[in-house]
């Protein structure tokens, strides 16, 4: 079921956060449709009622059947087979059948453990015959699933002298290549040294003692304790979460998940991809595969919960919409990486939801109140900003105004943050200076003159009135004009999933875009969703250009909801790199690579490329054409 929530697409899944009883036949038949196309539903409900696999059923006749060809697997030295039977008898084995005098399920978990450990044993024989490939691979498994430091510590001093003695040829893809780089990285201790400190609205928190420059990795933490969800314990590690292949333990390891990281896929998907750098005659079908992957790439946040950990010292950073930490976890290593420049004695602070710019203040307030009980009080919380005037706001119909509009559900919430906006602390080292509060002079301005500068009489303000000029604006007619735009981007974007994209419905959308564009603000997130669902299908239908057009709109506006460094629109610029290249613009592809890379190793440090292959498949198509274009 974990896997079936993760891949419900964010709209569907606000829908339904957002609806009531009136709305369940909609929302239920928006799930039927998008399940109804869904290869990964169709198959889990055939193994579900498949009696074969015994998902539904248990028999101890299967058990103890498939436990003895596991034990003669392993007396043959088949570990991956031997643990392949004994995966399949734990799903079948009745909790309260008795053995030989043991419990058969606990059994079966120890024959299950006695299988990992020989890969060690192997390793060490692959190693005697010079096949330090094969050898790196069975250390590798070894090394997760040990439990004691002693022998980690044994095995990665066996897996670096290895590393020394096989000299590999440069590929960016290259299977081992993330696991090797973690185990080096396994004595790298951050050198920021951190206090609690405790504030006034929030209670206790982490500072640290020095200024931080951005992309330095702040904290890095092993569990005290974890769990792994019980959906997943027949198809992720217990010890390390990590994916495996099939119900087996894999011959060549490659997690393809870690604690709800994502790993892109390497299959011959990612072959193609490689090619289409010197083959510019695949770009239009190649393409089509990167966008696949790009917005697999994008969606970090939604990515399905394998397990659950306590961290001791995790716990103590707090909340905040504006976030100047990220966490990160590599396989149950929880890491902690600034991502921008912190004063000395600013506390540090992480997103536990929806950041400022991703959603407004109203449903953000709301998100952290069901699901942490608290009423948040962070700077995006309690000072005006940009993005929350401008994510759902409406434009004045008055002729050259870059005013906002708002209607009755959000000028409250801003009203309110006019009225009480706190004034800044003497000690500045202890304040965060965000990008936003450069913009407080300038752009806010620029939209809400009339709030930014008589904030003594902003409870005036009503419903429809424009911010900036004071004229008053039917949100009746915006509304309706911004409901039929969306039904038309929804029918599109229900086409593209469905690769029945038609000319028609194409028209309908851009001549929707233009009503979008007439009555919604210009940084309106709807319009940015819009561009981007359009770049997509200029893609499928191989007018490389007008996606790049629209692709280069829709990061505009992510960077006035967010900002230019972050997260949220380096996702963005790997879906753009990608269509620069297809199209051959190298020069460009540069450029937004370089962009690219600079955000992701903010968040990721030299982790990026590691935990996110396709980042450096990009650096090397833009080397290849490059390298082309000089040819010819």
């Amino acid at each position: 079921m974990e896997k079936l929530k993760s891949i419900i697409p964010f709209e569907i899944k606000k829908k339904i956060e957002q609806s009531n009883t009136k709305d369940l036949p909609s929302t239920t038949s928006s799930l039927h449709y998008f399940f109804a196309n869904s290869s990964l539903f169709h198959s889990m409900v055939e193994d579900l009622t498949n009696p074969e696999l015994g998902f539904c059923s248990k028999n101890k006749e299967t058990a103890l059947e498939l436990k003895n060809k596991g034990n003669a697997c392993f007396s043959s030295s088949d570990y991956s087979q031997a643990a392949h039977f004994y995966f399949q008898a734990l799903r079948v084995a009745p909790v309260d059948v008795v053995d030989k005098g043991n419990k058969l399920v606990a059994a079966l978990f120890v024959n299950r453990a006695s299988s990992f450990h020989a890969w060690y044993r192997r390793g060490k024989v692959n190693t005697s015959l010079l096949n330090y490939e094969d050898a790196i691979c069975d250390l590798m498994v070894a090394l997760d699933f040990e439990g004691t430091s002693s022998g980690k510590r044994q095995i990665q001093n066996d897996l670096k002298l290895m590393e020394k003695e096989n000299q590999k040829s440069e590929n960016p893809f290259q299977e081992l290549s993330r696991q090797e780089q973690l185990v080096i990285d396994e004595d790298e201790m951050p050198p920021v040294e951190l206090q609690c400190v405790s504030t006034p609205t929030k209670g206790r928190g982490m500072a640290s003692l020095f200024e931080i420059s951005s992309a330095t990795l702040v904290h890095k933490e092993e569990p005290y304790a974890a769990i792994i969800l019980k959906n997943f314990r027949d198809t992720h590690c217990h010890f390390c979460f990590s994916e495996l292949p099939a119900d087996k333990v894999p011959y060549m390891y490659h997690p393809s998940k870690q604690s709800g990281n994502l790993s892109l896929p390497r299959d011959s998907m990612t072959s193609n991809l490689e090619q289409a750098c010197s083959r510019v005659e695949l770009k239009y079908l190649v393409l089509n595969r990167k966008i696949e992957l790009a917005n697999n790439l994008c969606q970090l946040l939604s990515e399905a919960r394998v397990g659950q950990a306590v961290y001791l010292s995790g716990s103590m950073f707090n909340h905040s919409c504006m976030p100047n930490i990220h966490a990160y976890f590599i396989s149950r290593t929880l890491l902690i990486r600034a991502t921008e420049y912190v004063p000395g004695g600013c506390p540090l602070e992480m997103s536990y939801g929806p950041q400022v710019g991703q959603w407004d203040h109203r449903n953000r307030q709301q998100f952290l109140l069901d699901r942490y009980t608290f009423k948040c009080q962070c700077n995006g919380c309690t000072r005006a900003n940009l993005p929350d005037l401008v994510l759902n706001a409406f434009r004045c119909a008055k002729v050259n105004c870059s005013g906002v509009v708002l209607d009755d559900s959000m000028v409250e919430y801003e009203k309110h943050k006019f009225c009480h906006l706190p004034e800044t602390p003497e000690n500045h080292s202890m304040e965060h200076q965000r990008e936003v509060d450069k913009l407080m002079h300038d752009e806010i301005k620029n939209v809400a003159c009339l709030m930014s500068e008589h904030s003594s009489h902003c409870r005036e303000i009503q419903s429809g009135c424009c911010l900036k000029c004071g004229s008053t604006n039917d949100l009746k007619y915006l509304h309706a004009t911004t409901d039929e735009a969306d039904t038309y981007f929804r029918s599109l974007q229900e086409a593209v999933n469905s690769n029945e994209v038609s000319a028609g419905l194409l028209s309908n959308a851009l001549s929707s875009l233009n009503d979008l564009k007439s009555t919604l603000h210009s940084y309106n997130k709807k319009l940015a969703e819009a561009e981007d669902i359009l770049a997509e299908v200029f893609c499928s239908v191989g007018e490389m250009q007008q996606a790049i057009d629209h692709c280069t709109i829709s990061i505009q506006i992510l960077k006035k909801l967010y900002s230019p460094g972050h997260i949220a629109v380096g996702n963005e610029l790997v879906k753009l790199s990608s269509l620069q290249l297809a199209l051959g613009d190298a020069s460009a592809a540069v450029d937004t690579v370089h962009q690219m890379n600079i955000i992701f190793s903010n968040y990721y440090g030299k982790h990026a490329e590691l935990m996110f292959p396709y980042l450096q498949y990009l650096k090397g198509g833009v080397v290849h054409k490059l390298a082309d274009g000089r040819k010819s």
